[in-house]
């Protein structure tokens, strides 16, 4: 999946002649968190968010410091700020260094920058023009979708056995050689050891995410690895139960 498949296209936009209370009212009355700024021509140029407007000299929001802290900052420092919680025009409070992908990019590419950059959007440009934005709620909603699709049941317990442990071999925290997989009418039993309990919710997620399992049967032994002291699986989990997935 890449940013075509999930983008909003019709995106909402603001010039960079326009006032602060323009943006902040169409953000309000759309009910959104950010806003790309464009010239006539469809360039990007910046985008303005709500934290832009956090500190505003409107709302005596504005940052104070004490002299000293002002001084060890400053004069083109504090000339910066000042203008950012005084301005009136987008931009001169817009933040101007903007990251962007093209339509190709895939998602975790962008979740990526998202997550180095602490960003909620981010534009899809096309020849240098803004034709679309990828925000956290059209991630969300990429999710919603994937997850509503009912992966095909497999064929036979051979082949759940075979991809239970294809999903294992991909994991860096998983050791197949302290765990068994047995598989008898569709019910996943793990046999073995475990050295983190985190690693038995771990297991249990990649059992619950292969379609056609009816259940599983925790049979795990947790062995901490600092005492040495041998853990049994607790009742219910050894029982088994439903994978929400299958």
């Amino acid at each position: 999946m890449n940013a075509a498949g999930v983008m909003t296209d019709k995106v909402l936009s603001v010039n960079p002649d326009s006032s602060v209370q323009q943006a902040a009212r169409l953000m309000l009355d759309n009910d959104i968190s950010g806003l790309p700024v464009v010239d006539r021509q469809g360039r990007l140029l910046g985008i303005v968010s709500e934290g832009d407007f956090l500190r505003r000299a409107e709302t005596g929001t504005e940052r104070r410091r004490s002299r000293w802290l002002e001084f060890l900052l400053g004069p083109g420092r504090l000339a910066g700020e000042y203008v950012h919680t005084h301005g009136r025009k987008i931009e001169e409070v817009m933040t101007r260094d903007v990251v962007s992908v093209t339509e190709d990019a895939p998602l975790d590419e962008i979740v990526r920058l998202m997550e180095s950059r602490r960003i909620k959007r981010i534009p899809v440009m096309r020849d240098g023009k803004l034709v679309g934005i990828v925000t956290r709620a059209d991630l969300l909603r990429a999710l919603a979708s994937v997850a509503e699709e009912l992966p095909p049941p497999a064929a036979s317990d051979a082949e759940l056995r075979r991809l239970v442990l294809a999903e294992l071999d991909k994991q860096p925290w998983s050791s197949q050689s302290d765990i068994n997989v047995v598989v008898r009418n569709g019910i996943v039993q793990l046999w073995g050891v475990i050295s983190d309990e985190r690693e038995r919710e771990a297991l249990r997620v990649v059992v619950e995410n292969i379609g056609g399992v009816k259940g599983l049967k925790d049979n795990l032994i947790w062995v901490e690895p600092m005492s040495g002291l041998v853990i049994a699986p607790p009742e219910d989990k050894a029982e088994g139960s439903a994978p929400r997935g299958g």
